[in-house]
């Protein structure tokens, strides 16, 4: 406790005449800096996953929903890159009473993630390259939208685990990547972001394809005859980290859904 007091001390006296110093609380969020170019200032990274070559030697504020604050503090951020969801509600809480200055990028569609890039440039002083970046992003996004519309979409049943099954809500931004691919989620009725729902829901939504990470995972559908589903496989990682990758992410999605496969 005493140390955590003497951080905040130290950082209220520093935080007037603050370099830009940038903490990312999400892999997704460090891997727009590096896309941006802005590496360099980058000082601590919250750690989930593999980090991009370009902060592979940051010091680690802690991982997913374990925020070591003493940390944080002691690298005297003056910029908070923040996924709401990798940060506990009350260290949220701790956070914002500390005033520093934080984004907060929790998109739910390509086109909001193409925004947040540039917002990003604009916050780290790279307004130009996130202009760059964004820009790409965008005529690739259309240039997807309108190779595979379909008059009928397809129905998807996005599958993120399977003991116990979990999918994605219609907010989730893999929802959205399956209507640009001409799907359709079969649970978009759902508001959160990551349901748990049961192997009979799923069965009741009929969806024309499952769509799984690894074909262990789609073991449990071939007990069931009756389903005439397309089991297929989509093992890029990339379209769980909503960055600039993302879109080739999604074009790789959108080719394994495509009925012309």
């Amino acid at each position: 406790m005493r140390r955590l007091i003497a951080c905040l001390l130290s950082f209220t006296v520093w935080h007037a005449s603050a370099a830009e110093r940038v903490i990312s609380l999400a892999p997704s969020l460090t891997e727009i800096v590096v896309e941006l170019d802005a590496a360099d200032l980058l000082v601590g990274v919250l750690d989930g996953g593999d980090r991009p070559s370009g902060a592979a030697a940051l010091m680690s504020v802690g991982r997913y929903g374990q925020l070591e604050m003493e940390r944080l503090l002691s690298l005297r951020p003056d910029l908070l890159l923040l996924w709401p969801g990798s940060v506990s509600a009350s260290q949220r809480d701790q956070l914002q009473r500390l005033k520093i200055p934080t984004f907060i990028a929790e998109p739910h569609s390509l086109a909001q993630l193409a925004d947040q890039i540039e917002q990003i440039g604009e916050r780290l002083g790279r307004a130009e390259r996130g202009r760059q970046v964004a820009g790409v992003f965008r005529q690739r996004l259309s240039e997807l939208r309108k190779r595979y519309h379909q008059d009928v979409p397809i129905s998807v049943f996005y599958q993120v685990w399977d003991q116990p099954l979990y999918t994605v809500g219609g907010g989730q931004i893999i929802s959205d990547a399956l209507a640009v691919c001409g799907a359709r989620n079969v649970f978009a009725d759902l508001s959160q972001p990551a349901p748990q729902v049961s192997l009979e829901s799923v069965l009741q939504r009929n969806p024309e394809v499952i769509v799984a990470g690894a074909t262990s995972q789609l073991a449990v559908w071939k007990a069931w005859p009756s389903l005439k589903a397309r089991l297929l496989v989509v093992p890029d990682k990339g379209i769980e980290r909503p960055s600039g990758q993302m879109i080739e992410a999604v074009a790789r999605l959108c080719e394994t859904l495509s009925p012309d496969r």
